[in-house]
């Protein structure tokens, strides 16, 4: 793993934390993928996404696990987050020549708010505070785990986000367009509920992209960490998401 700053921010840098496949040289053009880790909006850690780093780059992948500003350590809001999971992109992307990473093929995931990052970064039209907007930050693909998409009043994160809920809102936001997605729920979260899971999965649908979305019988928030694969759903999800990126062409047989 390899470290480089992506963001100088008011409150400090920020970092990605790069995962190289075996063998990897700059001139190459692989798929890449971006994890934001859960927390809240308020703490958090890359290192949750670490497992799902490694898994990805012995596949291929060039995998990174991006940190963001969140209110514990930075004393800001959700709305910063999201900006700099958009920051992320921009930069990855810029800098897809030197990583040795294909541009057409970016990949942004998440679990929990780090999901509401990922997806802010294709769905959500502002959030932005990069000089250069010209280098876009919609990832390819979405690869959600019990991901927040609703933060109206019924949703989560109202109380911080009530002046902007419905800008700041992926399921609020869906237009036209949306890439592939994978999602991943258990059917006990209490936090996420699986109707709003099957809500977003219905308007990507009639976008016309390829989605689907796994739940998982009497798992809880947070079911899918590294840490809890006890329950045997870790390895389970690394397999529907090595079969997710089969199917649109990014991993082979």
């Amino acid at each position: 793993m390899i470290s480089e700053v992506f963001k100088h921010t008011a409150q400090g840098d920020l970092n990605l934390h790069i995962f190289q496949p075996p063998g990897h040289a700059p001139e190459a053009t692989a798929p890449a993928i971006i994890f934001f880790f859960g927390g809240g909006f308020k703490t958090g850690h890359p290192k949750q996404f670490f497992p799902h780093c490694r898994h990805l780059s012995d596949r291929g992948f060039v995998a990174i696990s991006a940190e963001y500003r969140v209110f514990d350590r930075h004393g800001t809001t959700p709305a910063e987050s999201a900006k700099d999971g958009k920051s992320a992109l921009r930069y990855v992307r810029n800098h897809a020549g030197r990583l040795g990473i294909d541009p057409e093929r970016i990949a942004a995931a998440g679990g929990s708010a780090g999901g509401q990052i990922a997806a802010a970064s294709f769905f959500l039209p502002g959030f932005d505070e990069d000089a250069d907007q010209g280098i876009s930050c919609r990832p390819d693909a979405l690869v959600l785990y019990n991901p927040v998409l609703d933060t109206g009043e019924t949703g989560y994160a109202y109380d911080r986000v009530s002046a902007y809920w419905r800008e700041f809102s992926p399921i609020h936001n869906i237009g036209d367009q949306a890439p592939p997605t994978i999602m991943y729920i258990g059917d006990q979260d209490e936090i996420i509920p699986v109707s709003t899971i099957q809500a977003c999965a219905e308007k990507i649908e009639k976008c016309g992209s390829p989605v689907e979305y796994h739940v998982f019988e009497g798992q809880v928030h947070g079911f899918f960490n590294y840490d809890r694969r006890e329950n045997g759903c870790y390895d389970r999800i690394e397999e529907l998401t090595d079969r997710f990126f089969r199917r649109i062409g990014w991993l082979g047989e």
